[in-house]
């Protein structure tokens, strides 16, 4: 099964991430990452969507969230060349004879420390899933206190709309 990015501008209204997360639910199909925020026009918001699934199933998703009212248009972002990043934030426990070793790892992924506590540093990494993915492994040694993800947002490379 292939990872899918998917686009969804819908009106800004109540519950419609209620409607279109019951959707995927109704039809059987999990959703790995859902960020909704803003878009560039006033009155709509943009759904990215992760999903698992194969181009058929893929294809199926696309027509019933046409079917929903509030939806405007949607764009399978993983079919096109595209832009995908994701925020963490990751608290490590780090005793001061620690900190130099995970300055190292935070150095070496482009990230930063947000925050240093008496025992702890808290870490803010921004990538891709898989730079995610390996900046948590390396940490794992050291002691995640606390993690939380925000999910893929993505665009669509260059000037193709």
């Amino acid at each position: 099964m292939a990872r899918n990015t998917i686009s969804v501008l819908v009106n800004d209204q109540p519950g419609v991430l209620q409607r279109v997360s019951g959707l995927f639910g109704r039809r059987g199909f999990n959703i790995e990452s859902i960020t909704v925020g803003q878009s560039e026009e006033t009155g709509l918001s943009r759904m990215v969507i992760v999903t698992l699934g194969d181009e058929e199933q893929l294809e199926q998703i696309e027509k019933q969230l046409y079917k929903l009212i509030d939806v405007i248009k949607v764009v399978d972002l993983s079919s096109r060349p595209m832009v995908a990043r994701e925020l963490a934030l990751i608290k490590v426990k780090a005793d001061p004879s620690e900190r130099p070793e995970i300055m190292g790892v935070v150095e070496t992924f482009r990230a930063s420390v947000v925050d240093i506590g008496s025992t702890s540093m808290l870490v803010q990494v921004v990538g891709d899933t898989q730079k995610i993915d390996a900046m948590i492994e390396l940490l794992k040694p050291y002691g995640i206190r606390e993690l939380s993800r925000t999910g893929v947002t993505a665009m669509i490379r260059g000037n193709v709309q």
